[in-house]
């Protein structure tokens, strides 16, 4: 039986995180086994906000490559590819530019929510407008029957229906109606108790070595109530308990009972920590460093991957330009 198409992506922008990990990346390793997956290197949607400094685009590709590798991401599952290298992105992002109402565009959610928080950056730009343009042309580009998204990004694919939509409408039914795979992720908070975000330096990513991480979890921020020791504490406000959750998950609810006991200390929680977090880091940074000593071979796998999805992507544009009669 034909397996349903999946596809999704990640911009290189720097290390993946544990929050990326366990927000997408991770859902993507075991979706591998089961879809005809396609993840790729989002280069061009990194030039949304970042077109002004791309000084290091390249090594954040190999970087980003790398952890893909070592997360788990198999290029013998999955269509591993760069999105500046398939051409035809670009073409299908122009084609439905020119028939997509500004009003979609700027109703996106993200639109105005980055402007706001990127006010220290130019991006007010025709690219940062249109992206969800050439988001779509990333979905559709592959035909693909489903987009793992979390509740938040349900907007941004229902205007990739919409683009489909009237695309269909306008000319041929060429491009099926991408539908949400609503995965299951983990929430990690950061070390400072806000949202791991590279923006906020806040971040434990596979990159770090493990006597990074193990300084980052001992500078964790825990219950701000708790002074002493033996004070009973609130394990629901403190950092290091939602990252028990993910790694300790055959005691976590000892360490909250004996938190709220005041029987185990803050530091001594840390330590339990360390050993557990970096049983899973550790495999995962040895694996990138090893990868990321070979460019080469990581440049060769990339291409690889880039070369079969380009032969999927040039049949759909042939067909988009058909449906345009375009194809004179």
């Amino acid at each position: 039986m034909t397996k349903k198409i999946i596809l999704s992506g990640a911009r290189p922008t720097g290390e993946i995180h544990l929050g990326n990990y366990f927000g997408a990346l991770r859902n993507w390793v075991e979706l591998q086994n089961d879809y005809d997956c396609h993840f790729f290197i989002a280069d061009l949607h990194a030039l949304t906000t970042g077109y002004a400094d791309t000084e290091q685009l390249g090594e954040h590709v190999l970087s980003l490559m790398a952890d893909y590798l070592a997360c788990g991401l198999d290029p013998d599952k999955a269509t591993i590819f760069l999105q500046s290298e398939v051409p035809e992105h670009a073409e299908l992002f122009l084609l439905f530019a020119m028939n997509t109402p500004l009003s979609w565009l700027e109703r996106c959610p993200t639109y105005k929510d980055q402007i706001s928080q990127l006010s220290e950056k130019e991006i007010t730009t025709y690219g940062f407008l249109g992206y969800p343009c050439l988001m779509t042309a990333d979905i559709l580009m592959y035909k693909a029957d489903y987009v793992p998204v979390g509740e938040d990004q349900l907007p941004h694919l229902e205007l990739s229906r919409e683009i489909a939509r009237r695309f269909n409408h306008l000319y041929a039914p060429v491009f099926p109606e991408p539908q949400p795979l609503l995965t299951k992720s983990r929430v990690l908070p950061g070390t400072d108790g806000r949202k791991m975000s590279k923006s906020y330096g806040n971040t434990i990513s596979f990159a770090d070595d493990p006597d990074t991480v193990a300084k980052k979890v001992m500078s964790m921020l825990t219950d701000p109530a708790r002074i002493r020791k033996d004070d009973p504490g609130h394990p629901e406000v403190c950092s290091v308990y939602a990252f028990h959750k993910i790694f300790s998950e055959d005691e976590f609810e000892d360490i909250g009972e004996r938190c709220r006991q005041g029987t185990i200390g803050c530091v001594a929680c840390k330590r339990k920590l360390q050993e557990r977090l970096l049983a899973f880091h550790r495999p995962i940074h040895e694996t990138r460093t090893r990868l990321l000593q070979d460019r080469g071979e990581l440049r060769r796998i990339l291409r690889k991957g880039t070369m079969k999805a380009r032969e999927k992507a040039a049949a759909t544009l042939k067909e988009a330009r058909a449906a345009m009669h375009l194809d004179y």
